[in-house]
C-alpha cells in the first residue's frame, strides 16, 4: 500500500470561472490534490496530460477542438482517474454510468467533489487504479446501447463485461449477482436499484429482485413466472407484469 502522496491533477476546463472555482474548491476543501497543471481546451489538453502524466484528471465534457472522449481516446495510452464535470447531456451520464466512472454536475456541489476525490484517492492509494478510459470510449463511439460495455465494481476492484452477454441480474443484499451467457455469475458492489436505473432495454425490472435481459426470455407462464435461456426460473411480480407484457405485443 503506497504512502498518503499527494493526487498530482490537471483540470481542463474551458470557461475561466468555472475553472477558476474547481481550482479553489480543491485547494480548500482537498488537500490531497495537488493541481500540476490546467488546459483551457482539448487542443492543449493532451499535449499537456502526455507530459505530465498526472494521478488525476478533471475533465470538461464539452469543449472547444474536441470533446471529453477525444481527449481520452487521444491518451489511451496513458493511465489516470478521471473526474468528469458536465453541464450535459443525457446520453453522456449514461455512458459515463455504465463504464463506472466519476462526474460531477455544474455547478458542482462541494460536498460532491470532496466524495469524489476521496474515493479517486483510496483507490491510488490502494493501488486498485484501472484504466477505465477506454472502456468510456468505447461506449460513447457505440451508438448500439445494448453493445457497450458495463463495468463492474467488484470486491477485487473492477471486471469489465459486454451488456449483450447479461442474461439477468438478481438482488443480493447489497450487491447485485449477474449472471452471464458463458454460465459465469459475477457479484458486484451495487444495489439492484443502480443497474436497474442505469441498463436500458432490452433489460426490465420484473419484480423488486430481478432484472432480466428480454433477449433471453425462453418462456412466459401464466402462473407467474418466466423461464430464461439458462433455465433459471424468474417470478413476475403483479407490479410490473403489464410493463413486461407491453413488450411482447
Amino acid at each position: 500500500m503506497m504512502s498518503l502522496a499527494k493526487i498530482r491533477s490537471v483540470i481542463i476546463e474551458d470557461e475561466t470561472a468555472a475553472r477558476e472555482a474547481l481550482r479553489s474548491y480543491l485547494t480548500k476543501y482537498c488537500p490531497q490534490v495537488e493541481i500540476v497543471g490546467e488546459a483551457h481546451n482539448s487542443r492543449e489538453a493532451i499535449p499537456l496530460l502526455h507530459e505530465l502524466q498526472p494521478h488525476l484528471v478533471f475533465l470538461d465534457v464539452e469543449m472547444p477542438f474536441g470533446n471529453a472522449f477525444d481527449v481520452l481516446e487521444a491518451c489511451g495510452d496513458l493511465t489516470f482517474e478521471t473526474i468528469f464535470v458536465t453541464a450535459f447531456s443525457e446520453y453522456s451520464l449514461k455512458a459515463l454510468n455504465m463504464s463506472a466512472a466519476y462526474y460531477l454536475l455544474k455547478p458542482i456541489s462541494i460536498e460532491e467533489l470532496i466524495v469524489a476525490v476521496n474515493k479517486v484517492h483510496q483507490q491510488i492509494i490502494n493501488k486498485e487504479v484501472f484504466n477505465r478510459n477506454k472502456v468510456i470510449v468505447e461506449n460513447f463511439r457505440e451508438p448500439k446501447q445494448e453493445k457497450q460495455q458495463v463495468i463492474l465494481p467488484t470486491m477485487e476492484g473492477f471486471e469489465v463485461v459486454k451488456m449483450e452477454d447479461i442474461i439477468r441480474l438478481k438482488g443480493n443484499g447489497n450487491f447485485t449477482d449477474l449472471y452471464l451467457t458463458n454460465g459465469d455469475k459475477k457479484m458486484a458492489c451495487r444495489f439492484l436499484k443502480y443497474f436497474g436505473e442505469m441498463l436500458p432495454l432490452p433489460f426490465i425490472r420484473v419484480h423488486k429482485s430481478h432484472i432480466v435481459n428480454l433477449n433471453f426470455v425462453k418462456l412466459y407462464n401464466k402462473g407467474g413466472y418466466i423461464t430464461l435461456v439458462d433455465g433459471a426460473e424468474v417470478e413476475i411480480s403483479p407490479t410490473y407484469k403489464e410493463e413486461f407484457m407491453k413488450n411482447f405485443k
